[in-house]
């Protein structure tokens, strides 16, 4: 195989005006039309054909010396509205909207790898996919994405994130359960207005609510041996002191690990509307919205990855990650389709992510795209 790592740093001038380019013209999610031209033209002047999906959905495919296996390398395209206080000279462009979730990396990162696999493309055992992704941070570009046909074909699938916990030049890899799924909710509890001195007289529905409010942050506690997160972030009731409230709202997010701790909390979930309510007597109405699926990883899968990154890195900058995380990525729906696995690259800047000066290091799309062609060349020369 190859030394991806030192091919890739013989581009990493290239790459870094690449991601340099991205990063000073983001664009918010299923608007990533300038994103979109700038990864075709890099595709196609490597020999690489490209067709869209979507609006903004680029797929580019590279074929090697064999028809099969075929793998897909994803990398999300979209921004986030923030104004950037990075004071980086390459910092963004365009007013409000900003990289703070380092997917410029993450595009850099994937064209870097399609260019190194391209170079090889005569010896490669196999086909590979490149998926580009809008609308990561909004409504889950990747589903729509499934549906228009980006997976017909595949094999695998493999995807990372930046990281300020790792060190530039540094992997984390997690088996099984890595990122929540997310649901959201909003409940309106309607009651009985009537004078606060006459209680008996109305049916209170802020009480109402802020007892299922209590009750509800409460449920994660009723899933043994996982993790959860119910969040209650608006609450509204009321007009003035001394009435009753005949209406009440609240809205809020849920957090769990993999589909059974999902529909687990969820169950529980309606279980308790219904008994506050009746408790009360008062009525809601629920809207409960699924979200993204949150990533499970293919054991099979992230065992290879990290095969092919210890190969390429060594041991030590190789680490294990040991907790999930509560934050969701909508790779997920990737995972639910073919096996893969989804990893982290050292961002090289301890800033949280969606913090309005994070700036990953310029070395970490470079690392990134050895690591993403070593993994897809390995997947390629397997047995799966």
């Amino acid at each position: 195989m190859p030394n991806y790592l030192n091919e890739a740093q013989s581009l990493a001038a290239e790459l870094t005006a690449l991601r340099r380019a991205f990063h000073m013209d983001p664009e918010l999610g299923n608007r990533e039309f300038h994103t979109a031209e700038r990864i075709e033209a890099a595709l196609k002047g490597w020999g690489i054909p490209t067709r869209r999906l979507l609006d903004t959905a680029v797929v580019g495919r590279l074929d090697g010396a064999l028809p099969r296996p075929v793998a897909a390398l994803r990398s999300d395209m979209d921004a986030l509205p923030l104004t950037e206080a990075t004071g980086a000279d390459f910092a963004s462009r365009n007013p409000g909207v900003m990289h703070a979730c380092g997917h410029d990396v993450h595009m850099t990162a994937a064209l870097g790898a399609a260019r190194l696999l391209a170079n090889h493309r005569h010896t490669l055992k196999g086909s590979v996919v490149f998926l580009f992704q809008p609308d990561e941070e909004g409504r889950g570009g990747a589903r729509r994405m499934i549906e228009a046909g980006a997976l017909e074909g595949v094999d695998a699938v493999f995807g990372a994130h930046v990281s300020p916990d790792l060190p530039v030049g540094h992997v984390g890899v997690r088996y099984g359960k890595f990122y929540a799924a997310s649901d959201t909710f909003k409940i309106v509890v309607n009651g009985v207005s009537a004078h606060g001195a006459e209680r008996e007289k109305g049916i209170d529905a802020l009480g109402a609510a802020a007892a299922l409010v209590s009750r509800l942050i409460d449920l994660p506690r009723c899933l043994p041996n996982e993790r959860a997160v119910l969040s209650v972030g608006s609450f509204h009731a009321g007009t003035v002191m001394n009435a009753l409230a005949d209406r009440a709202e609240f809205e809020g997010i849920m957090r769990t690990l993999g589909p059974a701790a999902r529909a687990a909390l969820k169950r529980l979930f309606r279980t308790a509307v219904d008994e506050v309510m009746s408790a009360w007597g008062a009525t809601a109405e629920v809207n409960l919205r699924e979200s993204y699926p949150g990533v499970v990883n293919d054991d099979a899968m992230t065992a290879l990855a990290e095969r092919a990154a210890r190969s390429l890195l060594g041991d030590d900058r190789v680490h294990s990650i040991d907790r999930p995380t509560m934050t969701t990525e909508d790779f997920g729906y990737f995972l639910m389709e073919k096996p893969g696995s989804f990893y982290h690259i050292g961002a090289g800047c301890p800033l949280p992510l969606h913090n309005t000066a994070f700036l990953p290091d310029d070395q970490a799309p470079v690392t990134a795209a050895a690591v993403h062609a070593t993994v897809i060349e390995a997947f390629l020369k397997s047995k799966f």
